[in-house]
């Protein structure tokens, strides 16, 4: 009996020792801390974080294989793995060469500042709303054909290079004047984030859905285009008929009215709110 009480004496001991830390090791835990974060927010920010969910899936499906002892899928997954990371490597080649010019570029003082984002703070204010859904339908009334993509959680840094770079406050009268017909940055796309206009002329890549409809021009196919790649909401007025359109997850809805846009500009405004409603989703285009 004794001999039982100090083993589980030793084992208590053992369990609530305290490990002792050095200096060095807390330096280590920093700087790995700092490095996992930055990779994290990297991944977030781009379209990396797709293909990470797409990956997570994937090892979810071959964990539930190696728990029913699926041994032929395990063996396929096994001989994969050299060859997706190869594959990972030459798909995200652009993305880790932007990273690595990113870290050259920063100041040695930039990179000690977390920039941790507030949590349930609202992505724009109302009167960017305002601004954003009044210009629509006012240079819808005039048929002036604009495409503006609103940012949401995913930073669009690779299409923002393709235009013009601007930082601006969003109203209504700077969007009517950059899509005013003749002007030089009338032609692409506007990218908003936050409260600002950061680019304009931006080029947007065409989506190859051949399900869409075939009256869709390709100011309505690149905003469907966006909305593939990214978690963006894209505004689109046809030059053509006037009318009001958006598009968001690889779907275009066509012809809203104005307090149907201002409920999509809410969802993102304030990630909370409740998903497509349905009589919205009644006029969305046919994918």
């Amino acid at each position: 009996m004794a001999d039982f009480v100090n083993a589980v004496n030793e084992f208590i001991d053992d369990f609530i020792k305290i490990p002792k830390f050095e200096i060095p090791d807390v330096v280590e835990i920093i700087i790995i801390a700092y490095f996992l974060y930055h990779l994290l927010v990297w991944v977030k920010n781009s379209r990396v974080w797709m293909i990470v969910r797409g990956v997570i899936i994937i090892l979810l499906f071959f964990v539930f294989a190696a728990i029913f002892q699926m041994n032929t899928i395990l063996w396929l997954g096994e001989k994969l793995v050299t060859v997706a990371v190869t594959l990972l490597i030459v798909v995200f080649q652009p993305e880790f060469r932007r990273a690595l010019e990113q870290i050259g570029r920063r100041k040695i003082t930039s990179l000690f500042s977390w920039n941790i984002l507030k949590t349930g703070a609202k992505k724009f204010d109302d009167s960017t709303i305002t601004g954003m859904v009044t210009a629509c339908y006012e240079m819808g009334a005039v048929k002036t054909g604009a495409l503006i993509v609103v940012e949401n959680d995913m930073q669009l840094t690779e299409f923002e290079r393709t235009g013009i770079s601007l930082d601006a406050l969003v109203t209504r009268q700077l969007l009517i004047n950059i899509f005013e017909k003749n002007t030089p940055l009338h032609d692409g796309a506007v990218i908003v984030r936050g409260d600002r206009v950061v680019s304009a002329t931006c080029y947007l890549p065409l989506s190859d859905n051949m399900g869409l409809s075939k009256d869709l021009g390709t100011r309505h196919r690149a905003a469907v285009g966006i909305s593939e790649v990214s978690d963006s909401l894209t505004i689109v007025v046809s030059e053509e008929t006037g009318t009001v359109s958006y598009a968001r997850e690889g779907r275009i809805v066509r012809n809203v009215k104005e307090d149907e846009l201002i409920a999509e500009l809410k969802k993102i405004q304030n990630p909370d709110t409740e998903q497509l409603e349905p009589e919205t989703a009644e006029k969305e285009g046919q994918l």
